[in-house]
């Protein structure tokens, strides 16, 4: 459509072009070019409606392509259109179907949800006489049924966790055990300590026996000045060439015996002589004193201490702990404390120094109030000592420990009480605490024997094999073991043993 109008609007033009053309040439031209001009314009004209025609003839031709063209896209859109028409038209077929086949569906639904609901009607029916009949047939309620297997099931769990803690407490155990006995074994092979034993007793020789009644003194009055002076006893016996010092206190003993072996030396023995004798002698031992601390010091290798608890140090050279020199037993705990903490990565000064002084209250029990924990605590706060070290000999006989330091002095502490000969003890304290410790096992039900062995360091406990299984064995030993930390005082550590054994025995006739 738009290129006929376009050749018409050509043929316009052209035609215009061709009138003006006429128009200039007319009036421009001579009368003598009049007829060329006038010739030549119908020449033109010729021309311009020849091409006219031509032009006219594109354009019908172009016209009538344009509407072949728009007439076969006219009929495509047709078909196209009759096609999706076909298409909507199925598929409201399909739909209509669909909607059928869902209302059917939910019309079928609907019966077998009331046949459902039927069924499940008749079932909680079922059910209910089924309980009923249940209850009347084991004589038991729903609750008392629901408590019984609640009652079961806690037994189960148990059982579960009572192997299991015990299978934990075993594999815990062996890898500590491991673990410390190493760790201890390291350092007590490199520790080499001598025994000493407690004494009460101090035998004075004499160059002969007729010293003992210059010693004596004219009606006694020698003996007398010289237990005034120094406050212990003398025994004078029937021992040749030898008087006895008794004594409770072990620096007044020690001042009695260096007194006495210098008026022997001396030979003036009179009251005067010995008062004399008795105070430059305890100058002496003071001096002595605080060299024994501070050589105990310097043993251990540690520096900075008060010269205060250095004097308490040394007189603890005079004091014996269930036959074991107090002081001797401080530098062990001292030396062991040190490789322990060593050893784990602990701080070694702390646990070093903690053990040197955690028995330094011992020095001062006649003097003070309390145990000896304390008091060696308190003096150790009194001169200026750190508070880890305060401590370490605050907590050396607890059973909660505030640092590593603390538990490592506690531990270096039981184990230089507990190795061979380190300690004595009366046959009386040493049945009773056996027997306390049997008493202990023998209140626990099912047992039927109990024995203490390897001097109190183990328990061992015979059970009833019909009233204790495997598990309530483990469960014995541990309460046992609650049980004698609870009451019972004691070095180290005490061993429990619970043997169960169960024996079938037939006879072949």
């Amino acid at each position: 459509m738009d290129a006929a109008i376009i050749a018409i609007l050509a043929v316009l033009v052209g035609l215009g072009l061709g009138a003006i053309g006429g128009f200039f040439g007319r009036r421009f031209l001579s009368a003598r070019s009049r007829d060329a001009a006038e010739r030549e314009a119908s020449r033109i004209l010729e021309e311009a409606n020849g091409q006219n025609r031509r032009i006219l003839l594109e354009a019908k031709e172009e016209v009538l392509r344009i509407q072949s063209e728009r007439d076969g896209e006219h009929r495509e859109r047709r078909s196209e259109i009759q096609q999706t028409e076909r298409r909507l038209a199925n598929r409201e077929e399909s739909v209509e179907r669909h909607s059928d086949n869902l209302e059917r569906k939910e019309a079928s639904l609907a019966d077998k949800e009331q046949v459902a609901d039927q069924l499940r009607s008749d079932l909680g029916e079922q059910q209910a006489k089924q309980l009923r009949r249940l209850e009347e047939i084991a004589n038991l309620s729903i609750g008392d049924a629901r408590t019984e297997l609640m009652e079961r099931a806690q037994g189960e769990i148990r059982h579960d966790l009572a192997v299991f803690y015990r299978n934990e407490e075993d594999r815990t155990r062996d890898e500590a055990n491991d673990k410390a006995r190493n760790i201890l074994g390291m350092a007590i092979q490199r520790l080499a300590s001598e025994v000493v034993t407690d004494v009460t007793l101090t035998m004075v020789p004499l160059p002969t026996d007729e010293m003992k009644g210059r010693i004596i003194g004219r009606e006694g009055r020698n003996i007398r000045a010289i237990e005034k002076a120094t406050g212990v006893d003398l025994i004078v016996d029937e021992t040749p060439e030898a008087i006895t010092l008794s004594c409770f206190d072990p620096i007044r003993r020690e001042v009695a015996r260096l007194a006495i072996t210098k008026l022997i030396g001396d030979g003036r023995i009179h009251p005067a002589r010995i008062e004399e004798m008795v105070a430059k002698t305890e100058k002496e031992l003071d001096e002595t004193i605080r060299k024994t601390g501070e050589q105990a010091v310097l043993d251990v290798g540690v520096h900075g201490v008060n010269s205060e608890l250095v004097k308490l140090l040394g007189r603890l050279k005079y004091r014996f702990s269930y036959g074991e020199n107090v002081l001797q037993h401080s530098i062990e705990v001292a030396r062991l404390a040190g490789m322990i903490a060593g050893e784990i990565g602990a701080d070694i000064k702390i646990a070093t120094l903690g053990g040197l002084l955690h028995d330094v209250g011992k020095a001062l029990t006649h003097e003070m109030e309390g145990p000896h924990a304390e008091i060696g605590a308190d003096m150790a706060v009194k001169n200026n000592v750190g508070a880890h070290i305060c401590a370490t000999i605050r907590e050396h006989h607890d059973d909660d420990h505030t640092s590593p330091e603390s538990f490592i002095v506690a531990a270096a502490d039981a184990i230089s009480a507990a190795r061979p000969g380190s300690r004595r003890d009366t046959v009386e304290h040493y049945i009773k605490r056996l027997e306390a410790l049997e008493e202990v096992g023998r209140a626990f039900e099912g047992v039927e024997k109990c024995f203490a062995i390897q001097a109190g360091r183990e328990i061992r406990i015979m059970v009833k094999p019909q009233y204790i299984d495997d598990l309530g064995a483990t469960k014995m030993a541990r309460d046992v073991s609650k049980k004698i930390e609870e009451t019972l005082a004691y070095p180290g550590q005490i061993k429990v043993t619970v043997i169960r054994e169960s024996r079938a025995v037939e006879y072949a006739r």
